[in-house]
């Protein structure tokens, strides 16, 4: 059996919220993957002196989903209750409530018996009226966008990074196919504890490290908005991308959950083989809907409409849905999104050829063609299954 299904899981689960002059929307889906692995936490306020803060986070997991969501639900209180945390050393509080919540769960039964061997990336963000701290483990990554453009990114924690392969070395391990030990993903990441057995070694000095990296921005009236997001976001889009698309997004709608559904599912159309789950964090210098955006994305949908109509017409009886994406793609059509592309607008596609040959409409789904099994990864599959 490989690592996915035998088409994508595209229920989303969405939620949105607001407070200390921030909205935000989470928007998370299974994809291609047999198991919905990714877990996240969002709050605004976090009471007990600070209300004013806000943190948000997401958790890639792979191997299962159990540390992922433990950590989802605990995180936030192993940094905040440090001794660090409370003498407002931010910075040293996010460190040390890491490494804490990492040590702990070694005591969980199905994690202490080995039974259980998954492990999780993490990237948080704590956001207070001046300062913008971001922690990250592993290759899940956070962006931070002004003037349409992203200003900061954390970066991700791979094995081949010369930093990572030393300390991967130090302590009896090799880097193959880009992979710990030939089997994982990520040099660092919370849990994983087949990795973390060395005893003479110290906690940040094992073959994967639960050490964050920790990042602190001053807040600017210009700042758009911040994004944190898997890898399966980050496999397909980069970063400039990512943030063009969102920006152009917010000229139409206020919608955050909205948004960030509509990067998932550019992302699934752009070749995403992941689970993947966003927050986008708007702050107050974040576009906001116009009417000349609004107009220039109904004139593009009117376009791909009438596009779409005279392909059917010309294929008469041989009508396929694949052909009229191919036949998109090869074309010049003005005005697509930013950073999304025609990938962008393949649910829009989609939607008007099953109005137009309701007789075809299964053929809408992803083709088969295009499984993620059939490709050099299912070869392979005691290197690839469950780790990516």
């Amino acid at each position: 059996m490989g690592a996915f299904l035998e088409k994508p899981m595209t229920a989303k689960h969405n939620e949105h919220g607001e407070g200390n002059g921030l909205r935000y929307g989470v928007g998370s889906m299974q994809g291609w993957r047999c198991e919905m692995e990714d877990a996240h936490y969002a709050k605004t306020g976090l009471g007990e002196g600070l209300d004013d803060w806000n943190y948000f986070a997401v958790f890639d997991g792979h191997a299962g989903h159990k540390v992922a969501d433990h950590c989802a639900k605990n995180l936030l209180q192993s940094i905040v209750r440090t001794q660090e945390f409370s003498n407002n050393d931010i910075t040293k509080g996010i460190h040390a409530g890491f490494l804490k919540l990492d040590e702990s769960m070694r005591d969980i039964p199905e994690l202490a018996s080995g039974a259980d061997k998954s492990g999780t990336t993490a990237v948080c963000a704590f956001i207070s009226s001046q300062n913008i701290y971001v922690a990250n483990c592993g290759d899940s990554r956070a962006i931070l966008c002004r003037n349409c453009a992203p200003i900061f990114s954390t970066q991700d924690h791979k094995p081949i990074l010369p930093g990572e392969k030393q300390r991967i070395q130090n302590a009896g391990g090799s880097v193959m196919i880009q992979r710990v030990n030939g089997s994982l993903a990520v040099s660092r990441a919370l849990g994983d504890y087949d990795f973390k057995n060395a005893k003479e070694l110290g906690q940040c000095e094992q073959l994967v490290s639960p050490e964050p990296e920790i990042f602190c921005q001053d807040r600017d009236p210009a700042d758009e908005f911040l994004v944190l997001a898997c890898d399966g976001v980050w496999d397909v889009m980069s970063n400039a991308n990512l943030c063009q698309y969102v920006h152009s997004r917010m000229q139409i709608s206020e919608s955050l959950e909205d948004i960030a559904n509509q990067v998932i599912d550019t992302c699934l159309h752009k070749g995403s083989r992941d689970n993947m789950s966003i927050i986008i964090i708007a702050f107050p210098g974040a576009p906001v809907p116009n009417e000349e955006a609004i107009k220039k994305d109904e004139k593009l949908e009117a376009t791909l409409h009438k596009r779409i109509e005279q392909m059917i017409a010309e294929m008469g009886t041989n009508v396929e849905y694949a052909m009229i994406l191919k036949r998109l793609s090869e074309e010049h059509i003005p005005d697509l999104p930013p950073g999304g592309g025609l990938e962008a607008k393949c649910s829009y596609v989609s939607k008007v050829f099953k109005e137009l040959c309701p007789k075809l409409a299964d053929t809408c789904e992803i083709d088969a063609v295009n499984h993620p099994n059939n490709d050099a990864e299912a070869l392979i599959p005691e290197f690839f299954e469950e780790l990516n």
